[in-house]
């Protein structure tokens, strides 16, 4: 790399451990440093504007620079700028954000605990799921089955969760009590000729195969996102869900729906769990929660279990699990406010005009001689590039095709993410336009005729 001096991107370098970074490349190609940013765009420090189309990590849903949010958080700042909700403390804002997210929540949810991240709330889930089999007396009723290339965080727990490889390589992970079950892919592990209703049945069979290998007394859990993000941007085939729920009921499994990309609003709903016909006994919920602008997440129970850890906790003397920051004023304020503006703005009416309107953009990719799928709903989408597109093979990792996409397409001026598979997901602030849709699809749509000429001169 070219010696920067005293630089930022020197600096950066040299001080910052960079997340989902391969850190030995990043020494050579540097940061992109955002600056600042207004709507849907950001700016980096050398004044290059780009469309966020990943609005951030999938997650600040109204966008760059909205001041009621600002101003919601120095107001709480002024007024009471940290206090805990341990040892029979509490404040207002947690109060209103608990019982706001009962009344709007999927299912009967009865109480909230927060949490600062989907990652905590997911482990958070995984402890709750323990401790109340303990309560209930089933000490024996421990496991949790997620899904392949289901996503649910990075905790030592959430992470074992998390059925993508290299979320365990060499962090010797999955811990014990958690498995994998099929991913619900249609396009890739469908049978020859299999239909998405014939493809849910026997994901529903295979579900009941397991738990039945499993021992239905040591199945405590399920966990799935409605629709499977960082793992591909993943939508559950046709009945899939109203296939599983039953089995689920009739060992008594609870089922743990991750709402963390999928809740307020992404799918067109204001939930994933009502696009899908989900009935979930916990919900994770974080990102769109605050439109990211200060950290905070929430798991909601029913109250069949917050009835069970109170009675629980009665017994021991107390709950031995929390946050320093749990229900921080500051961030509850934020996400009550986002809440708020959601109401008043209609953003879920927003999201079920101009989703189609991406979705049939998107969709313009399908004949592109690099493209396998294009799949999505509402304002959450994926182009997948495949090497072979009659037999979806897909291309050898080695060959980077989904980061070379990613790149070209931040050269064209918009930044999408690379999901496994070469997949190129888009998760744009939910308060996008048709005409910025428009604008990000044509630079996506260079970069893909980029990369595709680039494969072909190399082939030559």
């Amino acid at each position: 790399m070219t010696d920067l001096g005293n630089s930022p991107a020197s600096r950066d370098i040299k001080y910052l451990m960079h997340p989902y970074t391969n850190q030995e490349k990043h020494k050579e190609i540097g940061p992109m440093i955002a600056q600042s940013g207004a709507g849907v765009w950001i700016t980096d420090d050398a004044g290059n504007r780009y469309i966020e189309g990943m609005a951030g990590l999938w997650c600040t849903s109204l966008g760059f620079g909205e001041e009621r949010l600002v101003e919601a958080a120095a107001k709480q700042m002024r007024e009471l700028p940290y206090y805990h909700i341990f040892t029979h403390k509490s404040h207002n804002p947690a109060i209103d954000l608990a019982e706001r997210l009962c009344k709007m929540a999927p299912g009967n949810m009865g109480q909230v605990f927060f949490a600062n991240s989907g990652s905590e709330a997911n482990d958070t889930a995984v402890k709750l799921v323990w401790y109340y089999n303990n309560a209930v007396g089933r000490p024996e009723k421990k496991k949790i089955l997620a899904r392949m290339k289901g996503y649910h965080g990075v905790t030592v727990a959430s992470a074992s969760l998390t059925g993508l490889p290299y979320n365990h390589r060499d962090f010797d992970l999955p811990i014990p009590n958690i498995g994998h079950v099929d991913c619900p892919h249609h396009y890739h592990f469908a049978e020859e000729g299999e239909s998405e209703e014939d493809f849910a049945s026997r994901l529903a069979a295979n579900l009941e195969a397991r738990i039945l290998e499993e021992g239905p007394e040591t199945v405590a859990a399920f966990i799935a996102e409605p629709i499977m993000g960082a793992g591909g941007v993943i939508l559950p085939p046709k009945t899939y869900f109203q296939k599983i729920q039953p089995i689920l009921k009739k060992y008594e499994i609870l089922l743990i729906a991750d709402e963390v990309i999928c809740g307020f609003g992404r799918t067109g709903n204001m939930f994933g769990c009502d696009t899908f016909g989900i009935e979930p006994d916990m919900v994770t919920v974080a990102k769109a929660l605050s439109s990211a602008y200060l950290p905070i997440s929430a798991l909601m129970v029913t109250d069949e279990i917050a009835d069970a850890v109170s009675k629980n906790s009665g017994k021991i003397g107390t709950f031995g699990h929390g946050y320093t920051y749990s229900g921080h004023p500051a961030a509850v304020a934020v996400a009550l406010e986002t809440l708020a503006i959601y109401e008043e703005r209609d953003i879920i009416g927003h999201v079920q005009e101009v989703g189609p309107h991406m979705q049939a953009r998107l969709r313009e990719f399908a004949d592109h001689p690099l493209v396998g799928e294009v799949r999505g709903t509402g304002l959450i989408g994926a182009v997948e590039a495949v090497a072979n597109k009659e037999t979806r093979e897909n291309f050898d990792a080695s060959a980077g095709i989904g980061p070379k996409l990613m790149m070209a397409a931040q050269e064209h001026g918009v930044i999408l993410r690379a999901a496994p598979g070469d997949t190129i997901a888009f998760s744009p602030p939910l308060i996008i336009t048709k005409e910025e849709i428009d604008e990000m699809t044509a630079r996506f749509g260079r970069a893909l005729d980029d990369v595709w000429a680039d494969l072909n001169r190399d082939a030559a």
